[in-house]
């Protein structure tokens, strides 16, 4: 297969450059097995953006096949030429790109357009009679017929057609497995052959009949995926649509608090941030009114203001005032003494 190259070039097909609808279905289908098994997640850049490119590529071939018409419902499989058959594959490669976008907003819009694909692939297979298979239902016809929740809300009890039904169907899992397995190894047999160009015309039609093939099954098992993830998706919107939004509750307001080792730390080291106030200045009056504490309760002011310099010299200032006899003898011998001895004088400690 060619090398994937820049998908805007195809879109100029007036162009004498543009690829050949052969390098269109082999880039695709290149981008496809990268995207396949790369260990990458599927949500990242580098995977999406080869995701893209593949889609667009397949997309301008399946375009291009449509305008030639080389398929057609009046034509048997044996006349279809070697080198259309794999023409076959767009629709199914198209559908697996398909499911491998990331995008949730838009996934059963993605989803649904998968489904067409390997539905049209499926069809198409059948017309041609490729393998022997029972195609799956429509989408139409899926909501035409009623459901067990339509008929009747109670639950239907398990029929035995039902245990037929679901035991047919495992044994076709079980089958298609096989066959994939089988077909798979058979591929791996011829596939360096034509890879190197030296398969002749017999061995090449059988190549791409194989991949028909296998991707049969895989279509198969894609859609039965597809319907239960469609069926969710529709259930998670109708949810969304019909559940009413609760407001988030009203919490009270937190308070602030302090994490330590034990409760012997937080005594001694306290909170470890400016105590909050505990009551109010009314409620502190309150408190020491009723244990007899305030000043206007008899309290002496000395005890109150507790300085007895300031109060002796108050008090020596009210006698003067007064005009108390010794208070003003006093101070009559503390002035004389004061002219007749300098200052410091009696001081031994300085040696004057």
């Amino acid at each position: 297969m060619a090398a994937a190259e820049d998908p805007n070039r195809i879109q100029t097909s007036s162009d004498s450059n543009a690829p050949k609808l052969s390098d269109l279905l082999d880039r695709g289908w290149k981008l496809y097995e990268e995207v396949n098994s790369t260990n990458e997640p599927g949500n990242s850049n580098a995977v999406q953006v080869k995701v893209k490119r593949g889609i667009m590529q397949l997309e301008e071939a399946t375009k291009m096949v449509s305008q030639l018409g080389l398929f057609s419902r009046n034509e048997a499989l044996e006349e279809i030429s070697t080198t259309d058959l794999k023409y076959l594959l767009l629709p199914a490669l198209l559908g697996a790109l398909t499911m491998k976008q990331v995008y949730n907003s838009k996934r059963l819009e993605h989803v649904q357009a998968a489904r067409v694909y390997f539905m049209d692939f499926l069809q198409r297979c059948r017309n041609y009679d490729v393998c022997s298979f029972q195609l799956p239902k429509t989408t139409e016809s899926k909501e035409d017929t009623p459901t067990e929740e339509q008929t009747n809300n109670a639950p239907v009890p398990m029929s035995q057609l039902d245990l037929i039904t679901m035991a047919t169907q495992r044994q076709a899992k079980i089958q298609r497995f096989n066959q994939r397995k089988e077909t798979e190894a058979k591929l791996g047999e011829i596939r360096g052959l034509v890879e190197s160009g030296s398969a002749d015309e017999e061995v090449v039609r059988d190549f791409y009949l194989l991949h028909v093939r296998k991707w049969v099954t895989l279509a198969l098992e894609e859609i039965e995926s597809i319907d239960q993830e469609i069926e969710i998706l529709k259930r998670m919107e109708l949810f969304k649509q019909s559940a009413p939004q609760p407001s988030p509750p009203r919490r009270p307001p937190m308070k602030p608090f302090i994490l330590t080792k034990d409760a012997v730390q937080a005594k001694v080291f306290g909170a470890g941030y400016p105590s909050l106030a505990t009551m109010t200045v009314d409620d502190w009056y309150e408190q020491h009114k009723l244990k007899g504490c305030l000043p206007d309760q008899g309290i002496p002011r000395r005890a109150v203001d507790g300085d007895p310099e300031e109060d002796e010299r108050a008090e020596r200032e009210r006698k003067e005032e007064n005009d108390d006899e010794e208070a003003l003898q006093k101070a009559r011998d503390w002035d004389d003494w004061k002219d007749t001895h300098r200052r410091g004088y009696g001081n031994r400690k300085n040696m004057g």
